[in-house]
Parts: C-alpha cells; sequence; structure tokens
C-alpha cells in the first residue's frame, strides 16, 4: 500500500505543474524556491477572475511580479520595472497567500519574476500567458 502511495503522490508531482502550463486556468497554484518559479510557465483566460495561491518555499523572501504586456526586464529588475507591473505579491518565508486578480485583457505572453535584487539573475523568471476564452 505505502508503495502504491508513493507511487500516485509521484504522478501527482509529474502532472500537476504540466496540467497548469497547458490549457488556461482561473485557479493557479504557484511556489516560489529559492530560486526558480514552479511552474514557471502559466496560461489564464483573458479577463477572467484568477483565483491564485502563492506559496513560499524558500528560506527568503520573494516576491512575484507580472509585468505589463510587451514589458520585459531584461536583465535587472529596478525601480522603473514597478511602474510597469501588472500585479505582485510579496510573499515571506515558509508563508502561502490565496488571493485574486483580474486576468489582463490583452492576450499575449506577460513576463513573470521575482523582482528582489539577484533573484531574476538566479533563474526566477517565467511567463504568464493570456488566451481568448
Amino acid at each position: 500500500m505505502l508503495k502504491k502511495n508513493f507511487f500516485l503522490f509521484i504522478l501527482v508531482l509529474v502532472f500537476l505543474p504540466a496540467c497548469q502550463s497547458g490549457e488556461p486556468s482561473s485557479r493557479l497554484i504557484v511556489a516560489l524556491n529559492d530560486f526558480s518559479i514552479t511552474p514557471n510557465q502559466l496560461s489564464v483566460p483573458a479577463g477572467s477572475e484568477i483565483q491564485i495561491r502563492v506559496a513560499n518555499k524558500g528560506t527568503v523572501e520573494h516576491n512575484f511580479y507580472i509585468m505589463h504586456y510587451g514589458v520585459d526586464v531584461g536583465d535587472v529588475f529596478d525601480d522603473k520595472d514597478i511602474a510597469n507591473t501588472y500585479w505582485e505579491v510579496d510573499v515571506q518565508p515558509n508563508d502561502s497567500l490565496d488571493l485574486s486578480f483580474t486576468a489582463p485583457a490583452q492576450p499575449g505572453i506577460y513576463q513573470i519574476v521575482c523582482g528582489l535584487p539577484g533573484h531574476l539573475q538566479a533563474g526566477m523568471v517565467g511567463t504568464l500567458e493570456v488566451v481568448v476564452k
């Protein structure tokens, strides 16, 4: 029985992130780790109310920024990038937040990043694809 439960647990770990990066979803679960965003590719329906759980699984503070359409922060996230933010949240270590936001109406690819110094360069970057419902 233990072997069967372990196998099911592994299947959930492997396929849950894959499901989130395929079909658009109005419910997202994002883990912020030292130093990655999992999954790093998300998809949501344009203009929909999105429920999101952002969990910081790391040992340091992280944040989760969705940039405006067409904005690429480049190599360093700085003060000018804050003005180009569509949505953001800060999460303390070993904490999680259940929040909601309205997805952008403009379909396309939106960059997501952790804006804390050095975190983008360490790999905390991804994309949010907004698709027509």
